[in-house]
C-alpha cells in the first residue's frame, strides 16, 4: 500500500499510521527533534483533532483567524504571530478547498518555520498541477470515515524532506502495530459506515446515539500505532476508488454551485474541487437551532460545533481572546453531502432545503 502512495506523490517518504491525528502527532514530535521550539499556529476554525494532536505533543496552540470567504488564514493576522519560538504553521485544505500555502512559504523559510499541510480532507485534490500535500515541508491525510478514501480509520504522512523523513523513520520504527481488538472494531466501523452513507438511512444513526456517527469530539489523548494489515488490505484499490469518488464529489459540487447560484461569488466556490462536504452559509439562528435536529436526515449538518478557542476542554488557554470570523463560521456554516450515492432527487431536495437556510454571502470582517 505505501508503495502506491510513494508512486502517487513521487516521494520515497510515506508512513501509514492509525489515524490522521496520530499522523499529525508523529509529525510534530519529529519536528521537535529538529527545532527546539514550542508554538504551533493553527486555524481558529478547524477539526478538533488538530489541537488535540498539538497538546498531546506537549506544544502550545497559537490560533490564527480565518477568512469567511476563503476558509483560509487571514494572512494579515498571521504575520504578527510568527516569532523565534514558532515551530510550524498548519494550513488546512478544509473540505478540499486549497489553502494558499505559497502565501506563507517565503516567510516560513526565512524564519526556519516548518509548513505542515493538513490535507486530511483533500487527498487527490490539485492546485494547478501540484497535488495538495506536496506544497509544504510535510503533510498528513486522514483515512477516517467519510474521507476521500477510507479504511475506517487511519492516517498517511507524506514528506519530500530527507531531514524530516529520517526522524520520522526512527519514530515510526518504534511504533507498535494496532492490537488485534482493533481489527474487530474496524470491521464493525466499516460495515456501519458503508450502510449509513446511503441517503435513505441517514435517519437511522440519530436513533442510536451510542454509535457517535457524525459526532465532533476533542480527545485529550489517543493511541498512536502503525496502520494494521486489515486496514491496509481495505485500500488495495485505493487509487482507482479515489479517482472515482473525487470525480463524483466534483460533479455534485458543480450541481450545488449552479443550483444554489453560488458560481462566481465567494472564492470557496471558484475552483472545481471535489468538496468532501459542500459548505454553505446560513442564517445564524436557523443553523444553530434547526440543521442538526431537522435536516440531518438529508445529510445536511453543521461541521465543527465551535471555533477552537471555544472548545470546553481548552478554552481557558486563550484568555478570552475572540476570533471573530472563525466564531461566525462555526455559528453560520452548514454542509451538504457530496458522495456518489446521492440521486438527482436527493440533490434537488437538498438544494431546496439549503436555499431556505441560506443567508446573504458573508464579507470579510
Amino acid at each position: 500500500m505505501e508503495l502506491g502512495f510513494k508512486e502517487y506523490f513521487g516521494t520515497d517518504h510515506v508512513f501509514s499510521v492509525s489515524s490522521g491525528k496520530a499522523a499529525l502527532y508523529l509529525i510534530l514530535i519529529a519536528l521537535m527533534h529538529l527545532r527546539n521550539r514550542a508554538k504551533v499556529i493553527i486555524p481558529a476554525y478547524t477539526c478538533y483533532s488538530v489541537p488535540s494532536a498539538v497538546l498531546k505533543a506537549g506544544l502550545k496552540i497559537v490560533l490564527c483567524d480565518i477568512r469567511t470567504e476563503t476558509m483560509d488564514f487571514d494572512y494579515e493576522a498571521l504575520k504578527p504571530l510568527l516569532d523565534d519560538d514558532t515551530l510550524c504553521i498548519i494550513p488546512t485544505h478544509l473540505f478540499g478547498i486549497p489553502s494558499v500555502v505559497d502565501n506563507i512559504k517565503n516567510i516560513c523559510e526565512e524564519k526556519g518555520i516548518y509548513i505542515v499541510e493538513d490535507a486530511a480532507q483533500a487527498m487527490g485534490v490539485t492546485l494547478g498541477e501540484k497535488k495538495l500535500g506536496t506544497l509544504g515541508d510535510v503533510a498528513f491525510f486522514s483515512l477516517g470515515r467519510g474521507k476521500n478514501i477510507t479504511c475506517g480509520s487511519g492516517g498517511i504522512i507524506v514528506t519530500y524532506s530527507e531531514e524530516i523523513a529520517t526522524v520520522l523513520r526512527k519514530l515510526y520504527g518504534d511504533l507498535d502495530r494496532e492490537p488485534a481488538r482493533e481489527y474487530l472494531i474496524n470491521i464493525f466501523s466499516v460495515i456501519l459506515m458503508n450502510i449509513f452513507i446511503n441517503p435513505c438511512l441517514y435517519w437511522f444513526p440519530k436513533g442510536l446515539p451510542f454509535l457517535k456517527i457524525g459526532e465532533t469530539k476533542f480527545y485529550k489523548d489517543f493511541p498512536v500505532f502503525r496502520l494494521n494489515a486489515f486496514k491496509a488490505g481495505l485500500l488495495r484499490r485505493w487509487r482507482e476508488i479515489l479517482g472515482a469518488y473525487n470525480h463524483g464529489r466534483s460533479e455534485t459540487g458543480d450541481y450545488y454551485r449552479k443550483g444554489l447560484k453560488l458560481e462566481n461569488t465567494l472564492p470557496i466556490y471558484s475552483l472545481p474541487v471535489p468538496y468532501l462536504r459542500f459548505p454553505v452559509y446560513g442564517r445564524m439562528n436557523q443553523v444553530k437551532d434547526n440543521v442538526y435536529e431537522h435536516y440531518r436526515d438529508f445529510g445536511i449538518t453543521r461541521m465543527y460545533p465551535d471555533s477552537v478557542n471555544k472548545i470546553e476542554e481548552i478554552k481557558d488557554s486563550f484568555n478570552g481572546t475572540s476570533y471573530r470570523n472563525s466564531e461566525t463560521i462555526a455559528k453560520t456554516l452548514f454542509t451538504l453531502p457530496t458522495h456518489s450515492l446521492l440521486s438527482d432527487q436527493d440533490k434537488m431536495n437538498i438544494c431546496k432545503i439549503a436555499r431556505n437556510l441560506m443567508n446573504e454571502l458573508p464579507t470579510h470582517g
